[in-house]
């Protein structure tokens, strides 16, 4: 699978959800979602997302793996997308609520691999993680 700008997006949601070895329904529900509602999915057509998902489990799980994954969403991604690709991985991983280690880990490899600087993961993740508060 070649990723465009949408899949690498969607990509990058699929491997936070899938960190723990259990994408959740509420996971799954939050990329569709966030594809529905986020303005840089507003061409992508909707209908394409479980195959989509599908497509990035398939390329985590194949010869190639997370770091070469994540090498291939940076090169997809115009840099002005690069946040915007940690927040909805943010997203995902708090919208459980429950944030296991290896989402933690996985956050800090994008992190580093899409080059977004400590101070603006930690407004983002913070940002996520008052969105997805509970009582």
């Amino acid at each position: 699978m070649s990723l465009t700008l949408h899949t690498a997006l969607i990509s990058t949601m699929v491997i936070v959800s899938a960190a723990d070895g259990d994408m959740t329904d509420r996971e799954f529900n939050t990329i569709g979602e966030i594809v529905r509602t986020l303005p840089v999915f507003s061409d992508y057509n909707e209908e394409h997302l479980l195959e989509d998902a599908r497509s990035s489990l398939s390329m985590l799980n194949g010869e190639e793996g997370l770091d070469d994954m994540v090498k291939k969403i940076k090169a997809v991604l115009p840099k002005k997308l690069h946040d915007t690709s940690y927040a909805i991985a943010c997203d995902i991983a708090v919208c459980d609520g429950q944030l296991s280690q290896e989402e933690l880990r996985l956050l800090e490899i994008l992190r580093h691999g899409l080059d977004v600087d400590r101070l603006t993961a930690a407004a983002i993740e913070r940002g996520a993680a008052i969105r997805f508060v509970r009582l």
